[in-house]
């Protein structure tokens, strides 16, 4: 029913198209069996890596068949404005500027709710699927963290920092702005996050609606991202797309990050057996802070970000239920966690902006403690800033499903 939905709302879209444009005005639709948008917010600290990833991407692209890559690109260059085209069989082609889509240029700002939507829908009207929709997400993340610290400073995903420059300091998109964005486009198949700490359960709760998979790491990924010549034609893989990006997320030689898999139509499960779980946990502690010593973390980016170093965010979900919990719980809520982590890839070390032998030295990664996924456990709010993120987390879903005095 939701296929046939989309299928609906972009027929009606091309048509409204038609009979409005300009007898003069030649508008490119292009269909594909699937078509994957690569939304590239690189306006900050990644834009060196830019044109080393849509080279991969355009070698990749020729192994996608009859299929669309279509690619935004917002990246420091003061000569170019951001624009959008389709790669194919190794070539950029139809490129059009944000301009051309009908955005401001004095005002294109990528972590805009309202640019990311423009672009989002130009990419569907003029390169829609007959089958489905895929996106990637590259750029920065900060998982769901999401400080005001101005009226649009904002953390979570994709920093632009406005002025064409290398700089972190500016504006980011939060998950929940992100969500409301994506529910305008048709129902995704995937979300691929090439971007740091995105696999934490409270944005994949947040995201449950608009995709059907969503694909990437709990902890900090390589300035690089994915080796895109060869995940550029796994992204279009049918049925093994999820397990096909883990698998050739790296070059053989090169050191992966941990990756996982998540099937979001079980997350609403994994709410109730969270909230389950946590409850005995509540009471077994009777409402002390956690003792979370051992317990695998996934740091936050850098001191930079107003989050400094020894704030642990990012907690291993399953390890920490598997030191808190009574064995029988933990099984069962496992159970749960299994049938949404659909595949993963474990990592006994990645890239990190920390000195692994002094951050990453008090926790050890093997296949029974890596769940694939992280969640913010409140700690106590007199050490600095967890006061701040204890609060913070409230603004999220998973929050009010999961936390036990939220009684029905």
């Amino acid at each position: 029913m939701n296929r046939l939905i989309d299928i609906i709302i972009i027929l009606c879209t091309l048509t409204i198209i038609s009979a409005c444009k300009d007898e003069d005005e030649e508008e490119t639709i292009v269909w594909g069996d699937r078509t994957v948008i690569v939304y590239l917010s690189g306006e900050n600290s990644l834009s060196s890596v830019v044109a080393t990833d849509i080279e991969e991407m355009k070698r990749g692209s020729r192994l996608i068949g009859n299929n669309n890559l279509v690619v935004y690109v917002d990246r420091s260059y003061k000569s170019e404005l951001p624009w959008l085209a389709r790669i194919r069989d190794g070539q950029i082609t139809d490129s059009v500027s944000v301009a051309d889509i009908g955005i401001d240029k004095r005002d294109v700002d990528s972590s805009d709710p309202t640019v990311m939507k423009a672009v989002l829908h130009y990419a569907v009207r003029h390169y829609p699927a007959r089958l489905d929709y895929g996106l990637v997400l590259w750029g920065h993340s900060t998982g769901w963290l999401s400080s005001d610290f101005s009226a649009r400073l904002t953390r979570a995903y994709g920093i632009d920092n406005g002025h064409n420059s290398l700089s972190n300091t500016g504006y980011w998109m939060t998950i929940p702005d992100l969500q409301r964005v994506l529910s305008t486009v048709p129902h995704l198949k995937f979300i691929f996050a090439d971007c740091c700490n995105f696999m934490c359960l409270e944005s994949l709760y947040e995201l449950r609606n608009v995709a059907d998979y969503i694909i990437g790491s709990p902890a900090e990924i390589p300035e690089a991202g994915a080796f895109y010549t060869d995940v550029v034609p796994a992204l279009f893989e049918s049925t093994t797309f999820a397990v096909s990006i883990l698998n050739k997320y790296s070059p053989a030689d090169d050191i992966s990050p941990p990756l996982a898999v998540v099937k979001t139509s079980e997350m609403e499960n994994v709410a109730h057996a969270t909230r389950n779980i946590l409850q005995t946990i509540k009471e077994d502690m009777r409402d002390s802070y956690p003792d979370m010593t051992g317990i695998i973390h996934y740091y936050n980016t850098n001191a930079k970000n107003g989050y400094l170093p020894e704030y642990n965010i990012f907690y291993d979900a399953g390890d920490f239920f598997r030191h808190h919990a009574p064995e029988g719980d933990y099984r069962q809520w496992k159970e749960s966690l299994n049938r949404a982590v659909v595949g993963k890839t474990m990592a006994t070390r990645w890239e990190t902006d920390k000195v692994w032998s002094v951050f990453y030295s008090d926790f050890t990664m093997t296949e029974d403690n890596y769940h694939g996924v992280s969640m913010f456990v409140p700690q106590d709010p007199s050490k600095g800033n967890y006061a701040n993120f204890n609060q913070e987390i409230r603004k999220l879903a998973w929050y009010h499903a999961v936390n036990p005095e939220n009684n029905n």
